[in-house]
């Protein structure tokens, strides 16, 4: 009943032997999961998948040959107007009645406003312009408009927040996906610097003929392989308003890890802090810290960002900034602990070059990687390549 499952895993690249197909079914007969769609989905990705670039191709699979195998029948609740549901959860203003809207005021003033109202709020509120709610004007809450405050849960809509509060789910960058174009891989070429080294594995043919030329019989030489001998961590912001750059960046993730062969990554999340991770699934469970990785890697190694930089300024100037977790340090802090560990660091920004005017948080960032910020283009790629490549 799996071979449509094989079929399509094998079409997505993912080997699915025979041999894994039996073990599948071997421990669905033995019943070492419960019955569910969840338990099978986790035994099915531990059986075929062997490399964490692949965890996004098979939950794609999985979706497309299993959709509709959990049964919804009795959890459906009745469907409700999208005109009423609309009028309930956002409240349209004018540019006036915004502009009327004022902010708090500072960080501090506004967190602690928020900590006296969760104290005193006893219940749900909804288009109001004080409490904690949805569809009005208070600084706290979701699907409404202030200035400046904190969405609780919601989807952003005018990215006004200065911090947020709310489960996110973040995917894996496909290091395999096959690019659309070449000229990436193009312009990440101009920072190799090759060099010869390790076993002597490869056939010298120039050597082997001018060997053979001399002795007067066959005299063959081998050599070490040749290869690229820079070194590169790649951090990779994901999640939130990176969600539109996702195929781009997929596509500077699969061309960097098919032309260096020294190359670390971690994903962080909009700003650097002191920890980062390797599994967006698992970003909470295990870190890497930050501490860590700058004793790891020495100094040669050349650093590259890549995010829009889109953030509340809190988010990089003040400790407790951050919109996933507390963190004791400002996120300033760590990119300044990086780029002085790393001098050949670059940021490159997937936002057109000509809106980060408009951004004080991409301000900052620029300047903490001392104005070396380059646009996610072709142009500026090679421009951040060739920045690089001075960096001795």
């Amino acid at each position: 009943m799996f071979f449509s499952f094989i079929d399509e895993l094998r079409a997505a690249g993912i080997q699915a032997s025979l041999k894994e197909h039996l073990v599948l079914l071997e421990a669905l007969d033995r019943d070492v999961i419960d019955r569910t769609p969840e338990a099978f989905y986790y035994l099915a990705r531990t059986t075929f998948v062997k490399d964490e670039g692949l965890l996004d191709r098979f939950d794609q699979v999985f979706a497309k040959v299993f959709r509709g195998i959990a049964t919804t029948f009795g959890t459906q609740t009745a469907e409700i107007p999208e005109d009423w549901l609309k009028a309930v959860a956002e409240k349209y203003l004018t540019p006036e009645e915004m502009a009327a809207i004022k902010s708090l005021g500072d960080w501090d003033e506004i967190m602690e406003t928020l900590k006296k109202r969760l104290e005193e709020q006893q219940g749900r509120h909804q288009g109001g312009n004080k409490w904690v709610g949805t569809g009005g004007t208070s600084p706290y809450g979701n699907s409404g408009y202030n200035p400046e405050g904190v969405r609780i849960g919601g989807e952003s809509q005018h990215k006004r927040a200065l911090k947020v509060w709310d489960q996110r789910e973040f995917k894996n960058l496909d290091s395999t996906r096959e690019l659309g174009t070449r000229n990436i891989k193009v312009a990440m070429r101009r920072l190799r610097r090759f060099a010869r080294d390790g076993a002597a594995d490869e056939l010298d043919i120039d050597a082997t003929i001018n060997g053979t030329a001399r002795q007067g019989w066959l005299d063959i030489h081998m050599r070490p392989e040749r290869h690229n001998a820079v070194k590169l961590l790649l951090f990779l912001d994901v999640g939130g308003s990176m969600d539109p750059w996702v195929k781009l960046c997929e596509e500077l993730f699969s061309a960097a890890t098919s032309e260096f062969k020294n190359l670390e990554f971690f994903y962080f999340h909009n700003c650097l802090y002191e920890g980062v991770w390797k599994d967006n699934r698992r970003r909470f469970q295990e870190r890497t810290p930050t501490w860590d990785v700058l004793h790891k890697f020495g100094h040669d190694y050349k650093v590259i960002f890549v995010g829009d930089a889109s953030m509340s300024p809190y988010e990089i100037t003040h400790p407790g900034g951050s919109v996933e977790h507390y963190n004791e340090e400002a996120g300033s802090s760590w990119m300044q602990r990086l780029t002085n560990t790393y001098p050949a660091t670059v940021w490159l920004n997937p936002i057109p070059e000509e809106q980060w005017g408009y951004s004080q948080s991409v301000r900052i960032v620029k300047e903490l990687v001392n104005d070396r910020m380059y646009p996610l283009t072709l142009a500026g790629l090679d421009d951040a390549m060739r920045e690089l490549g001075r960096k001795a």
